[in-house]
């Protein structure tokens, strides 16, 4: 059955194609503007889902990094303060060594007992090395230096309090969580042990101040002891380094392949979107032509 045309169905039908090219238009301009095809959820319901995921774990990824930062500046200071303490060592080996040789007078005795004293200022002074504002050889109470600034001649042993034991640990990745202190008690020895270096140097001072040859050299398997176990901690902050690389790269990693992906979800086509603005506009300018056509004829046009 035929039905009848008014010239009111077709105007309204002409308006509705003329908003609906320019919706497409607005579409194409918005994505041109922005350079992404996702600038509201009604774009791509499932793709704003992904966009939302590979932007949390961006975020979460760039957490990571930043404490990887943190750990890597961490493990260097103490690498560099335990290179000083290591030096120290040595000194303090060298000083016992020529000690121990029986043929040195008073005088030369009390020269490396004041030298001894100085060392152990420099060893007490890295000893409470802080970076940051935080003591980095007193586990997690790095509020408070680990050991007290007093000079050698006043050092009580019976009161020397161990450091605090507790380990500092960064999260460096999803469930990961890495040590990166060393506690004093690792480096310079318990209060307990026999070659803490802190007893180490109270008995060699007191051996040189009264000339006992013979304590001041059996002191010298002490030093070595204490050497070899704080080569072996340092050894165990060099591997963490090493961990805390291979981590630093795999996380440089994961955020290329994140912001790869998010690109591909979110970012625009710009060829495309051009293109397809182009053939729209066309649409719309035909439509436009259409419509003058259309409109145009009018009574007054009839009675002319």
């Amino acid at each position: 059955m035929p039905y009848r045309v008014t010239q009111g169905m077709m105007s309204s039908q002409l308006m509705r194609n003329l908003n609906a090219n320019l919706h497409r238009m607005d579409k194409w301009q918005n994505q041109m503007s922005t350079g992404r095809k996702i600038n509201a959820p009604s774009d791509d319901p499932v793709g704003i889902t992904f966009s939302m995921r590979y932007r949390s774990e961006l975020t979460a990824n760039d957490q990571y990094q930043r404490n990887v930062d943190s750990a890597v500046s961490w493990l260097d200071y103490t690498d560099t303060t335990m290179n000083q303490a290591g030096s120290v060592l040595q000194r303090l080996r060298e000083l016992a060594v020529n000690g121990s040789n029986g043929t040195n007078p008073d005088t030369a005795m009390k020269s490396i007992q004041s030298e001894v004293g100085e060392l152990y200022n420099q060893m007490i002074d890295i000893a409470n090395s802080t970076f940051n504002g935080k003591a980095v050889f007193n586990g997690q109470n790095t509020t408070q230096a680990p050991y007290p600034k007093t000079g050698i001649a006043d050092l009580d042993l019976s009161t020397l309090k161990p450091a605090d034991s507790g380990e500092i640990k960064y999260e460096v990745g999803a469930g990961i969580k890495m040590p990166i202190n060393v506690n004093g008690n690792e480096v310079f020895g318990g209060t307990t042990e026999t070659d803490s270096i802190f007893q180490i140097f109270k008995e060699l001072h007191t051996a040189l101040g009264s000339s006992d040859y013979s304590a001041v050299s059996s002191l010298i398997g002490k030093i070595d002891s204490r050497n070899d176990k704080f080569l072996e901690t340092r050894s165990q902050v060099g591997a963490r380094m090493n961990r805390i690389d291979l981590i630093q790269g795999r996380l440089a990693d994961i955020n290329i392949n994140l912001q790869s992906l998010q690109s591909k979800t979110e970012d625009a086509d710009m060829a495309e979107v051009i293109t397809n603005m182009k053939m729209d506009e066309n649409v719309y300018q035909a439509s436009l032509s259409v419509g003058s056509k259309l409109i145009q004829p009018s009574l007054v046009d009839f009675l002319r």
